[in-house]
Formats: C-alpha cells, sequence, structure tokens
C-alpha cells in the first residue's frame, strides 16, 4: 500500500545525486539546477484559481508525468498529506521551495524522479516548476535534460505560451522561456580575502543575481552563493545557459586563484582553522545549526585544498542537508526542541565523522 510516510523514510537515507561531490569543478561548484517555469492554458494562474481547478491541474499534471521515460518511477507527494517538517525536509533536500512548503497546500504536489535529480513542483507559484539538479558545473548537461521532459509533458499538456511573449508565468521576470539557471557555489577563500563584494557586484551587472543555499529570500551562510539568471525574455534557453556556465567559470577561477594565494600566503593560519573546525564538529556536544554550517564550510575547503584527504567530499556535503532542523527531526521520529537539535546535531555528527576519516 502506498504511503507517502515510507516514501519520505526513504529519501532520508538516500543523498541525492547532487550531494555527491563529483563532476567538473565540484570543488567550488556544489550543483547546477535548471528550473522550467509553466502553466496550463485552460486554467488561471494558481494566486487566481479555485481549488477545484487546481485539483484539475494537479491531475493532469500527475497524469503526464506518469508518461514520462525521465520520471516513470517517480515518487509523488501531496502536501496537504505531509506534516510541516516533512515538507521543510523537501525544503533542505531542495525538492520544493519554501513557498511551496507554507501558507495553504491543498492541491499542491512535489514528483520526485529518481535520485533526486529531477523535482516537478505542482501549484506553486505556477501550475508547474520543473526541476533539473545535477552535482558539479553541469548546467548543460541539466538543461538537456530538462528540454526532454519539458517536451514529454507537453504531448500530453497544453502550456499557456504568446507567440509575442513566450511561456506566460505569474512572475514577469519568468515570462519569456521561463528558464531559471543557478549554480551553487562554495567561495570560502573570495570571502576570506575580501573579493566576495566586488565579484557579486560585477555579476549585477551582468544580469545574474546571488542568493543564499536556499534561494530566493535568504541570505549567504557558510560562504555559499546560489548564481542565476535574472530573467528570461528576449533570451533563448541556450544562450542563458551558456551565458550562466561560463561567467560560473570565471567566478570558479578566481576562487581557485584566491585559494592559491591565501595557501601560498597564511597555509599554517588556515590549516589552523581547518583543523580547529574539524576539531570542533568531532566533539561537540550542542552546536547550532548557523555554528555547523559555518565549520563545515571550513571543512569542506580542508578536504578539496589536501588538509583532510581522507574525509570524503560527499560526506561533508550530506552532513549540509543531514544537520538541517527537519532532518533532525526526521532521524528522531518526533519534534524537538532548538535546544535538543542542537544536542542530537552533535551526536550525528560525532557519529558520522568518527567512522568517515578525516585524520
Amino acid at each position: 500500500m502506498y504511503s507517502e510516510t515510507v516514501e519520505l523514510n526513504h529519501l532520508m537515507r538516500t543523498p541525492g545525486e547532487w550531494l555527491r561531490g563529483t563532476g567538473p569543478h565540484a570543488e567550488i561548484v556544489m550543483s547546477s539546477r535548471i528550473r522550467l517555469a509553466r502553466n496550463l492554458k485552460a486554467y488561471r494562474f494558481p494566486h487566481w484559481a479555485t481549488k477545484r481547478e487546481l485539483a484539475q491541474v494537479r491531475h493532469n499534471a500527475e497524469r503526464a508525468a506518469a508518461q514520462s521515460p525521465h520520471i516513470v518511477t517517480a515518487v509523488t507527494l501531496h502536501l496537504e498529506n505531509l506534516s510541516f517538517v516533512d515538507r521543510q525536509m523537501l525544503v533542505e533536500r531542495h525538492l520544493i521551495s519554501r513557498e511551496h512548503a507554507e501558507g495553504q497546500v491543498a492541491e499542491r504536489a512535489v514528483v520526485i524522479g529518481d535520485q533526486e535529480m529531477i523535482a516537478v513542483m505542482v501549484n506553486e507559484e505556477d501550475h508547474l516548476r520543473v526541476q533539473v539538479l545535477r552535482s558539479g558545473l553541469s548546467l548543460k548537461e541539466a538543461w538537456a535534460i530538462a528540454e526532454e521532459l519539458d517536451e514529454q509533458l507537453e504531448r500530453h499538456l497544453v502550456y499557456a505560451f504568446s507567440s509575442q511573449w513566450g511561456y506566460l508565468t505569474c512572475c514577469p521576470t519568468n515570462v519569456g522561456t521561463g528558464v531559471r539557471a543557478s549554480a551553487m557555489l562554495h567561495l570560502p577563500c573570495l570571502v576570506m580575502t575580501k573579493q566576495i563584494g566586488r565579484v557579486l557586484h560585477a555579476m549585477t551587472k551582468l544580469g545574474l543575481t546571488a542568493r543564499g543555499l536556499y534561494g530566493e529570500g535568504t541570505e549567504s551562510t557558510g560562504n555559499f552563493f546560489q548564481i542565476s539568471n535574472q530573467v528570461s525574455l528576449g533570451f533563448g534557453e541556450a544562450e542563458i545557459v551558456d551565458k550562466l556556465e561560463l561567467l560560473v567559470g570565471q567566478v570558479v577561477e578566481q576562487e581557485r586563484n584566491a585559494r592559491e594565494s591565501v595557501m601560498r600566503g597564511t597555509r599554517e593560519a588556515l590549516e589552523d582553522r581547518i583543523w580547529r573546525a574539524y576539531g570542533t564538529l568531532k566533539s561537540a556536544h550542542i552546536i547550532t545549526s548557523q555554528e555547523t554550517t559555518d565549520l563545515l564550510s571550513l571543512v569542506r575547503l580542508g578536504v578539496d585544498v589536501g588538509t583532510l584527504p581522507t574525509l570524503s567530499r560527499s560526506v561533508v556535503n550530506a552532513l549540509l542537508v543531514t544537520t538541517q532542523p527537519a532532518h533532525l527531526q526526521k532521524l528522531e521520529g518526533r519534534a524537538l526542541a532548538s535546544h535538543e537539535r542542537d544536542v542530537r546535531r552533535a551526536e550525528l555528527l560525532r557519529n558520522q565523522l568518527a567512522t568517515s576519516g578525516g585524520e
């Protein structure tokens, strides 16, 4: 018998493909994402649609998804059947947005493909938000999958499309191709050398935007920055993807140069910070989410520059997710107060790092 609780527990045990820490420039680019905004022609946008219309959209979207070879074995979750913690866990895994998880969740759903590479949010800001998430700088590969999936869905759905404006979306910045391409970058040495402000300012002038670890409305933590295109109107899909991949590649080179500069100039000081961070994570008995993210950032850098050669980048990536509040509560099987989460988080870190090497 189908159980959404069983499906969620399965997700907890199998880290997504984007966390494996491989792919081009994976030491700096944690993940690449392509997201398509689509609406169905016969229905009003979600904010204006009736509950009956939203139910019809969900039914049609799920039926179309079930016929796509890319997600034929997908897991479908109805958000109204999930607890607040369950929905936040999906946010922490980057499978749904904060907006999708919060507020009125009736008639909302998410279809999750194998290894969490594909996620289709239904009745978010738009009727469909089709997402492909890959490890490393893999924007072109992610776009190829997203394009195929979009074509497969369109065989069974009629999209709202204008010959003048392109795909019609709730937010004007998505009108046109409806494509939002983004990459999650780890830029600790650009932050340390105080170059990050200049880099982010230059990206803004080139039509890009930088957000935090969980996208729109979040601040950067742990030196992670999500870089994406600001608008899609007037640009072709391939043009958007190519431009972002080129500019992200330039930022990668700047971070790489900053790492080499820091290692040449203050290697001992940096390695001291890395080992102190690793020691704290291995021995702490109470630790907050913010401190954990900041320390894991240093440990991830230690893995990438060779200071912690026996610790796996994939382990560090997974800890960035599994130490988040909702994941801790799912692991515990009950709601936890803030102090209890800090204790449970420290225990998880000690256990995981004790069995994962690093020394």
